[in-house]
């Protein structure tokens, strides 16, 4: 039983990150389109695309950082 659910969290878990993902792309590729490609009108496409893909970078590699330093706190007690 104690298998069946830990599988549940981890699906469940694997779940919700999934939405909460999604719900993050949305939302920064809006801000790329409504703050930064009204400064790159010609060339809009490609530039707002590649701020779009490091700002997402940024984002996933202080999330991990961050989420990182907590999993260490709580091993280490």
């Amino acid at each position: 039983h104690k298998e069946l659910i830990d599988q549940l969290v981890t699906l469940a878990t694997s779940g919700f990150g999934l939405v909460s993902a999604l719900a993050w792309n949305e939302a920064i590729q809006t801000f790329v389109k409504e703050y930064i490609e009204k400064f790159y009108p010609g060339g809009a496409g490609i530039i707002s695309k590649f701020i779009y893909a490091v700002l997402i970078t940024i984002f996933a590699v202080l999330i991990t950082y961050q989420l990182s330093k907590l999993a260490s706190r709580f091993n280490q007690k």
